[in-house]
């Protein structure tokens, strides 16, 4: 398991005795399942790093509610409307099962560049490489067939396919659960 100072040199390239430092403006948090992180319209400004546990954000539409994406182990969980905009959250963020969560409250985040001389610098570092995250899905989901994004999700994170309920995935891969379900029979028929 990951402890959060060598979480943090891994995300902001922070040194040893400076993670240290900042792992300590963080406190432990805890989420039953079902428990929500953030609801949809919430002016909450704070940010989390899952120690165990899947979260999953979501919001609903029109007759069905949409997962955005399910939060990892290590994974960076906020919302950024409210925690760099001040604007309600878009999303909700619930616990898909017990977890446990490093959190950053508010206060703490803004005493960073602070602690950190060049916070504002690596923030943009790390922003940056999420929203590189955030454009290979779009460009995943614009590209590739059900089957594909499929089969590149249970590459990536075979482990999600134990953990979180497929309908979810489903979801997060612009799909049907009944499109997953016959790839699934198919992958499964063909072994």
């Amino acid at each position: 398991m990951m402890t959060l100072p060598v979480l943090l040199q891994e995300n902001f390239r922070l040194a040893p005795a400076k993670a240290a430092e900042v792992a300590a403006l963080f406190r432990e948090d805890q989420l039953e399942k079902g428990d929500y992180f953030l609801r949809q319209g919430q002016m909450v400004r704070k940010l989390a790093f899952p120690q165990r546990g899947h979260l999953r954000g979501w919001a609903p539409t029109a007759g069905k509610d949409v997962t955005q994406w399910i939060f990892t182990p290590g994974y960076f969980v906020a919302d950024l409307n409210p925690l760099f905009f001040s604007i309600p959250a878009r999303w909700n963020i619930q616990a898909l099962e017990n977890c446990r969560l490093w959190t950053l409250p508010e206060e703490n985040y803004l005493r960073m560049g602070a602690v950190v001389p060049n916070w504002e610098t690596l923030e943009k570092e790390f922003l940056a490489r999420c929203f590189m995250t955030l454009e290979d899905r779009v460009f995943s989901l614009l590209s590739l067939s059900a089957r594909e994004r499929y089969e590149a999700l249970l590459a990536l994170k075979p482990e999600l396919f134990e953990s979180v309920p497929l309908h979810y995935l489903a979801s997060m891969l612009s799909m049907t659960p009944e499109t997953m379900s016959r790839i699934r029979k198919r992958d499964n028929s063909a072994t």
